[in-house]
């Protein structure tokens, strides 16, 4: 029998599959760092493109912020430029009211009543004087329910004052001061707020 020696074949078949390993491990390595590099790639180009976001935002938020600071600026102007108007529109509508205020009084006012004093708060009049008697502030009392620009007259007191030697009563009597143009709804609101 003859004798092969396979070991240099073999030996040679042994080197050569190492050497296709470390090809495929190299390969293999390789194809792992580029995967790894790509990976990475792709991600850090996400995260710019949201930080990219994010400043997009931010800008868009400041403008908004900026308009909104306007927007209530605005705002205030106009709360306060309709507060003027209505101002102007009561005055306005009362410029005639003290001089009806005064004839109304000249009318009401009967014989035997002085008035010392008329302080107005609002539409709340105040009336104090003297009168010779009750029966003239009584009067005077019919006389402005009677009245269309006076009204609901109620007596705070009257005490007779002897300081003058006719013994006159001082008195002291409130009333509603009305506007008969104006709206009834408006007169409503106003016994309302009261």
């Amino acid at each position: 029998m003859v004798k092969i020696n396979l070991l240099p074949w073999r030996e040679e078949r042994r080197q050569q599959l190492n050497k296709e390993f470390l090809l495929i491990l190299a390969g293999g390595a390789l194809l792992a760092v580029l995967s790894v590099a790509l990976v990475m790639w792709f991600y850090n180009q996400s995260i710019e493109f949201q930080n990219k976001r994010n400043a997009y935002l931010k800008t868009e938020i400041a403008k908004l912020d900026k308009d909104i600071a306007e927007i209530k600026e605005l705002e205030s102007k106009k709360a306060k430029l309709l507060s003027r108007k209505e101002v102007i529109e009561e005055l306005q509508g009362k410029r005639t009211q003290m001089v009806h205020l005064f004839d109304e009084l000249v009318k009401t006012i009967p014989n035997g009543v002085f008035l010392e004093s008329v302080k107005q708060q609002g539409n709340r009049l105040t009336l104090e004087g003297y009168a010779q008697s009750h029966s003239r502030v009584s009067a005077y009392l019919r006389a402005i329910e009677k009245s269309k620009w006076l009204s609901k007259p109620e007596v705070q007191y009257i005490k007779a004052d002897d300081t003058f030697d006719t013994h006159e009563q001082k008195f002291k009597l409130t009333a509603q001061l009305v506007n008969p143009n104006a709206p009834q709804d408006d007169a409503i609101a106003e016994e309302v707020a009261q």
